[in-house]
């Protein structure tokens, strides 16, 4: 990180493959508050071309953080700390780099408003990219992290435990995934840990404490049962045709295993269409999120009100495994790995927006920057959210155990004219099943 910070490159890498791929899309159009012209951005295009071609062509993308638009920062340590909700301009250039020509760093257009360009003077450049940095973290750790991966989880939980009997097919399908069969008391702990963590981290950042509810609420307005499908989110952001977007190639491939073992449980279950209809259980589930969701502003979050088919069942199962596994560990485990080096990630800026360009000098950069004890507290949360759960690795030490025995009597029954298979690992139950 430290190494690659400064570059443009590395900065699209990270809208793509960072610790929150959630905010690029694809734009055909520029938005009416971005104050950008084909003529300032034209030599940032391939020669020859120019901005409304690389519209046309599906090569334009665009970071918005509007949900930060009028937030009121926090005050750290007896410091005010400030907030921008930018606008970033990125091209697909024709190495299939990802790269930014245009950062606008607050909604509203202006003369104290300017847009930098990459050809501006180095520093002005570096702190324009820091700003959406900053912005970006502010949105991730609420919005992308929280809201889109725990509460989802919370959400389901508690209608599963109002909902579905313990010997629902639904109830039994992967408990592990969405903690849905019951809230085990380590669960509850690191429940807890994390609500600590974050209490603890954002007194620490620029957005802070006071703007929770805010910004959930803001937050949650912006979901929308699509954006929980993967399929048709990546595509509707444009980032299933980038071979660079590696968090995309590997979401997809994750959903579709998902999908297809989620699909074959339905079928199990439901012999067809009409026993998904006749099953109250499973609508009454379906209710309850609803009705939970609409109580914590999420209203328009577009799931399923009825369940139709099989096939909406799956769908809408493979959704919230998803976004409570898989979307939990790109946003989750990634996150100290890009934050350690502070400049990359700032947590708060000390210093309000640029309103003015070329006035910016290399110790000018240092002086945004939270200082080291804020610094410190953020990382240190950040470090105990990012370690993977002790249980898991015991049950991953005892599950590599098993394998090889499962191996080893497999190579000894090859030897064998009467083998003997019934204790091998891979074909015992975990309980009296049948």
């Amino acid at each position: 990180v430290t190494k690659n910070n400064e570059t443009d490159w590395y900065f699209g890498y990270q809208c793509l493959n960072g610790s929150n791929p959630l905010m690029l899309r694809e734009t055909r159009h520029l938005p009416p508050n971005l104050s950008v012209t084909s003529d300032m951005l034209r030599p940032f295009l391939p020669e020859g071309s120019s901005l409304e071609k690389e519209l046309q062509k599906g090569n334009i993308y665009l970071l918005d953080y509007e949900v930060l638009d009028g937030v009121p920062a926090n005050v750290i340590n007896e410091k005010q700390t400030y907030l921008s909700a930018p606008l970033c301009l990125l091209h697909l250039n024709q190495q299939g780099q990802l790269l930014p020509i245009a950062i606008q760093l607050q909604q509203k257009p202006g003369p104290q408003n300017p847009v930098f360009l990459p050809s501006d003077s180095g520093y002005d450049w570096l702190l324009a990219k820091m700003w959406v940095h900053s912005a970006d973290f502010q949105c991730h750790q609420l919005i992308s992290h929280y809201l889109r991966t725990h509460m989802m989880a919370e959400l389901c939980c508690v209608a599963t435990l109002r909902q579905l009997p313990d010997a629902h097919p639904l109830h039994q399908v992967n408990p592990a995934h969405l903690q849905l069969a019951r809230l085990h008391p380590q669960e509850t702990r690191e429940q807890n840990y994390l609500l600590c963590s974050l209490v603890s981290s954002f007194q620490a950042v620029g957005s802070g404490l006071a703007t929770l509810p805010l910004l959930l609420s803001r937050g949650s307005a912006r979901i929308s049962y699509r954006t929980l499908c993967v399929p048709e989110d990546l595509s509707d952001r444009g980032l299933d045709k980038l071979p660079q977007s590696f968090y995309a190639q590997d979401a997809l491939r994750i959903w579709d295993t998902v999908h297809r073992f989620v699909t074959s449980w339905v079928e199990l279950y439901y012999h067809g269409d009409d026993a998904v209809q006749r099953d109250p259980e499973l609508h009454g589930w379906l209710t309850d999120i609803n009705a939970h969701a609409a109580r914590t502003g999420r209203a328009s979050v577009g799931f399923p009100q009825r369940f139709h088919t099989r096939a909406e069942v799956a769908k809408f199962v493979t959704a919230l495994i998803y976004s409570c596994s898989a979307l939990h560990a790109a946003v989750n485990f990634s996150q100290l790995d890009f934050a350690f080096w502070v400049p990359n990630c700032p947590v708060a800026m000390l210093r309000p927006p640029p309103q003015v360009k070329g006035a910016v000098t290399e110790d000018d950069i240092m002086s945004f920057l939270p200082d080291v004890n804020t610094t410190c507290r953020v990382l240190m949360a950040l470090n105990g959210l990012s370690q993977p759960d002790a249980h898991r690795r015991l049950l991953e030490e005892v599950q590599a155990q098993l394998r090889d025995i499962s191996d080893a009597i497999a190579e000894r029954n090859s030897q064998l004219e009467l083998p003997y298979p019934y204790l091998s690992p891979e074909r015992i139950e975990n309980s009296v099943a049948i």
